[in-house]
């Protein structure tokens, strides 16, 4: 919660003197545009009822003041300003930056910002089915038990991996386990987060579910699967082999491990459509879950759009990516603890680690990248992050930048989290945060490298109607950073590094996927379609 980070101070003290000082050009541009304007509107005013101008004069300055109000109310707006079109075109509505030079660079990121990207004719097509994809047969050949482990969204990418193994196998899916009680300290499983009965009736063309495995014997037992290990990032053939023999030999199989145990890249379609069909059509939050959502939706748009970031600067992260040098001497010592007990050990450090993008970008670094895409200081920004490591001495001067920072603590009341039990650890918080994201109108990962939750909303955005992502080229940035830091860069040297990387960093319509991109990122090709496609492999199933 932001409400719940803490002040750090110390060894380094100083570095708040280095914050004010690369923040305080933005500060000072706030307050010009904030001020200017009302000043001179009084002026305007004093004039005009000392001096009882004629009629033909009072027409002009009418016309004049007509004028100045429209600038005035176009400052007022936030730097971007997304429609739900996914043609058209906008008028830019940044506020002015130090040049006109500037100001003409920055309008070019403000185009593609403001709107949903061009589909090219594309549509998603999950939900179809080809008309040569069989019913599930009436006799399966067994049960398929998993067990998803990790958070929210790997849990979600092992349940489409499931339906699909059990469509491969012909088998018959029991409704997923979630491990939620080893981190999360969540009891709620599949039932507690999902609606199971859409789940089951959205894939009954796919693949038969049941909730649990059937009671057998005299005694009425359950029966009892045979645990198999698949090997990681196993083929269909696989499946049709090695673990379809051991089904029909015990009757049910139990696989566990099941995290990135099916091949994502796959030759045929028709398999990654049910894939996307799982994950953008089968996977639905539970109603109150999906009901807090739209509340909170409808509260941060009641003031316009917004833009969503998934700040992840968390311990588990910092730890694991090996980045502690800007930390003080205790707080390193915490993440190199965690590290060692989590984590392979290996010699990392921080400049060489920072060049190469694995390092998460601070929260500093965000706010600094926005001023530089024309975002100004009324921009309201929901932020989906847990326990910010370090807490408000760097939460702080993202904070200066931008004071409109919510949360969906700040956003919802206690109440209403509590009725979902979304405040604290479980996964029912990530499951509001990613409606939130989903729905926004730009949506910003600060770390999409092994992070499932930024991963699985760029391609949920892009199936949902090419909704635009800024996805930072940590490597790319890096440089620049350094030298701002090292002080050889002046402000707006920095500014115009920074937009010509980000330039190329914007994304949201179709293109091709090239590793180390994830199909669940991008699902493009295979889970969308041409009504009209020259091509046979383009055309919508039918």
């Amino acid at each position: 919660m932001l409400s719940s980070c803490v002040a750090h101070d110390g060894a380094h003290g100083a570095e708040g003197m280095d914050d004010e000082r690369r923040i305080a050009p933005f500060k000072a541009r706030d307050a010009e545009n904030e001020q200017l304007p009302k000043k001179s509107w009084r002026t305007r005013m004093k004039v005009f009822t000392r001096r009882r101008m004629a009629p033909g004069v009072l027409f002009l300055l009418c016309v004049v003041s007509l004028l100045f109000c429209m600038e005035q109310e176009k400052l007022k707006w936030t730097s971007v300003d997304l429609g739900h079109s996914m043609e058209g075109s906008h008028e830019s509505n940044y506020s002015t930056l130090n040049t006109s030079a500037n100001q003409h660079k920055t309008q070019v990121i403000s185009d593609s910002l403001r709107r949903s990207s061009p589909s090219l004719g594309w549509r998603s097509s999950a939900s179809l089915r080809n008309s040569q994809w069989p019913l599930p047969p009436e006799r399966s050949n067994g049960y398929v038990v998993v067990r998803c482990n990790g958070g929210l969204n790997q849990q979600r990418g092992a349940i489409c991996n499931a339906v699909l193994a059990a469509r491969i196998m012909n088998a018959t899916l029991v409704l997923p386990e979630l491990d939620t009680n080893s981190f999360w300290h969540d009891k709620s499983g599949f039932a507690g987060i999902y609606d199971v009965d859409h789940f089951i009736a959205s894939l009954a063309n796919d693949v038969k579910i049941v909730k649990a495995l059937p009671l057998v014997g005299k005694k009425q037992r359950r029966l009892k699967p045979f645990q198999l290990r698949p090997p990681r990032n196993a083929s269909p053939s696989w499946y049709e082999t090695v673990a379809l023999a051991k089904m029909k030999q015990h009757g049910a199989i139990h696989l566990s491990p099941f995290s990135h145990r099916l091949a994502e890249e796959l030759e045929n379609h028709e398999y990654q459509r049910l894939r996307c069909r799982v994950n953008f059509h089968a996977l639905r939050f539970r109603e109150d879950v999906l009901g807090l959502s739209s509340k909170i939706v409808a509260r941060l748009r009641a003031e316009g759009q917004y833009l969503a970031i998934h700040l992840r600067f968390e311990m588990d992260m910092l730890a694991f990516a090996g980045c502690v040098d800007i930390f003080t001497p205790a707080e390193q010592a915490v993440l190199i603890k965690y590290r060692k007990e989590n984590f392979a050990e290996k010699t990392l450090h921080y400049s060489d680690r920072r060049l190469i993008g694995k390092c998460p970008l601070t929260p500093e670094e965000v706010g600094l990248i926005l001023r530089s895409l024309g975002y100004d200081n009324s921009t309201r920004i929901y932020l989906a992050a847990g326990d910010i490591f370090g807490g408000e001495r760097f939460m702080g001067p993202l904070r200066k930048l931008f004071p409109r920072l919510e949360n969906r603590t700040t956003v919802a009341t206690a109440d209403e989290l509590n009725r979902i039990s979304a405040e604290g650890k479980g996964l029912l918080g990530p499951a509001v945060d990613y409606m939130v994201c989903l729905l926004s109108d730009v949506f910003m990962p600060t770390y999409d490298g092994p992070s499932n939750f930024a991963n699985n909303l760029l391609g949920h955005r892009l199936y949902f109607g090419f909704r635009t992502s800024i996805r930072p080229d940590r490597k790319a940035l890096a440089p620049i950073f350094m030298k701002m830091e090292e002080g050889s860069l002046e402000q707006e040297e920095f500014q115009e590094e920074i937009r010509a990387v980000m330039q190329s960093t914007l994304v949201g319509g179709p293109h091709t996927r090239v590793e180390p991109e994830s199909f669940y990122t991008n699902p493009w090709p295979e889970c969308f379609c041409k009504p009209r496609a020259a091509q046979k492999s383009d055309q919508c199933p039918g």
